[in-house]
Formats: structure tokens, sequence, C-alpha cells
């Protein structure tokens, strides 16, 4: 018998947190994140991490556990989230997965067997320098060609994806992932919240202001100062103050930049999740208690035996 899971998945912004909180406690069980940046100690406020009062109660993994200029593989999320999935089944409970990190979400719903191709230095430094020597969106866009499906779910400045992929491909790993070869091993229920464009945008747009007032400048700037430009800073809604800090653009276009890299990165996103038809969608606007949202959610669970 397979593990047994719920993924409440969807655009940043849609209500994930909270959703995935309260599902989790009709069920009786946890939340493992499926967020590549909240894996970070000290990126609090720009990931909108889950504080403690919005926890409830509920027992959350998957957060705070490595430092900024630590390096954390799709393969080893993939590894911990299914021991943590098999725990929670052998106590008899469902957990939920909560997040919209494509890669995250994809390694556990597809049957994904990340390559053991050895590590070539070699070649890998060969594309560190012509990041250096052009761009790491000319790197991007090398990847494009050579695994499109790939490409659409790591960020375009993800360069440490990007540069191993590559690697990979070149040492004889397999030339493209198979995105569309699901995972039947495992019973799972996927549950997607949709949200209109229109009202999504306004809700970014709020909360990057309200990080703002909240201190993520002085969090952007705390990382930076101790770790440098690390892999963790490429992030959107710090890569752009970065930028700030280091005297290329003003606060007020990197405030414009944080807000628009958002709204593409859930655009983006929402290309992602459309793909795969086992997504139960449920609709999120401003028409609706988000708490009506949520009794829809537990409705399907409870109609699909989980």
């Amino acid at each position: 018998m397979g593990r047994r899971f719920v993924v409440i998945t969807g655009p940043t912004a849609s209500g994930k947190t909270q959703v995935s909180v309260e599902v989790a406690k009709a069920l009786g069980s946890c939340v493992i994140s499926a967020d590549s940046m909240q894996i970070y100690k000290g990126m609090d406020i720009g990931t909108a991490k889950v504080t403690p009062k919005e926890m409830r109660g509920v027992p959350h993994h998957m957060i705070d556990i490595v430092v900024p200029d630590q390096s954390y593989s799709a393969a080893e999320y993939q590894k911990t989230a299914f021991e943590l999935i098999e725990r929670e089944n052998n106590a008899g409970r469902t957990p939920v997965i909560a997040g919209g990190t494509g890669l995250y979400i994809h390694s556990l719903v597809y049957d994904i067997d990340f390559t053991n191709t050895p590590r070539n230095d070699m070649v890998r430094q060969k594309y560190l320098q012509q990041a250096d020597d052009k761009s790491i969106m000319h790197l991007y866009n090398n990847l494009r060609q050579k695994d499109p499906a790939y490409a659409r779910i790591i960020e375009p400045t993800d360069l440490r994806r990007i540069v191993r992929r590559l690697e990979i491909i070149e040492n004889g790993g397999a030339g493209e992932y198979e995105f569309r070869r699901m995972n039947t091993r495992d019973d799972m229920l996927i549950i997607g919240i949709a949200v209109p464009r229109e009202a999504l945008y306004s809700r970014i747009n709020a909360r990057v202001d309200e990080m703002l007032s909240n201190g993520l400048v002085e969090e952007a700037q705390r990382i930076y100062n101790q770790f440098g430009m690390s892999n963790a800073l490429k992030a959107i809604g710090y890569k752009e103050l970065v930028a700030h800090f280091e005297g290329d653009i003003s606060f007020e276009a990197a405030e414009e930049l944080i807000k628009r890299n958002t709204r593409r990165y859930a655009k983006r996103q929402m290309t992602w999740f459309k793909r795969d038809e086992r997504i139960n969608w449920v609709d999120f606007d401003t028409s609706r208690r988000i708490e009506d949202t949520i009794n829809d959610i537990i409705k399907i669970i409870k109609e699909k035996g989980f």
C-alpha cells in the first residue's frame, strides 16, 4: 500500500497557509511545507512564513531547516517529505502538503527519480563561467532548449539548479524529466485554490506593502550582511532589495519590481498547475469568505474518502 496525503496548492497569496492549517486540523494531522524559500532560517517576512499564531497548534514541517548560504536540493526535499508522510501514515494520519513550489510539489505527485549522475566539477565550472561571462539568463535559455519541462518549474534566476541540470544532461543523465509520468503508487488528493487574476494581483500588491511595513528591508539587509549574495537571496522580494542595497536601483523601483515579479511568478505557477488534470480546483475570491472555501475543501476531502 502506498503513501497517503492531501496536497493544497495554488499561486502565491491565494490563502494556502490558512487553508492548509484548517484542513490539517480537520484531519487531525500536520502540515508539510512545499515552499523552497521557507526552508531558510531567518527569511520570514519575505517568504510569508507561517507564524506560531497562524499555526493554531498544528505541527508544521520543512520550515527553517537550513541557513541561507546552504544548498538544498529537490531530491533532498522529496526524500524527507516522503519520510514524514510515511511517519504520519503509520500513526494513522493523513498529512497536508502545502505550498506553491512547482519542483517540490512535482517531486511528490509525479514519478520523478532524481538521477544520481556523479558530480563533474569541470562541466560545472564551465557553466558557472558562462553565467559570469554572459548571464544566468543565457544559461536558462540553454536549459529551456534542452529540457523545457524542467525549465518551466524553476526560477530563471536559480543558478544552482540550472547549472546542475545542464551538468546532468551533459554527463549522460536523462534528457528530460518525465513530468507527465504520474505517481500512481501513492494515494493522494490534490486541491488547488483558484483566485481570479485581478483579485490575486490585488492581494499580491497588498501583501508586498504589508511585508515592507513589517520590516522586509531590514530582514533582507541583515541576511545580505551576514551571507552576501547567497542563492537564497535570489528569491523574489530579496533580490530586488539587494539591487537597491548595491545602488543599482531606487527603493521605489525595488518595491515595484517585487510586485511585478511576484505577479509574474503567480502567473507561471498557474501555468504549471493547470497542466495537471488531477487537481480539484476550488474558487476563492473577494465575494466569498475564506471559511467558505475551507468548508468546500473539507467537503471534497470527505467525499473522496480522505
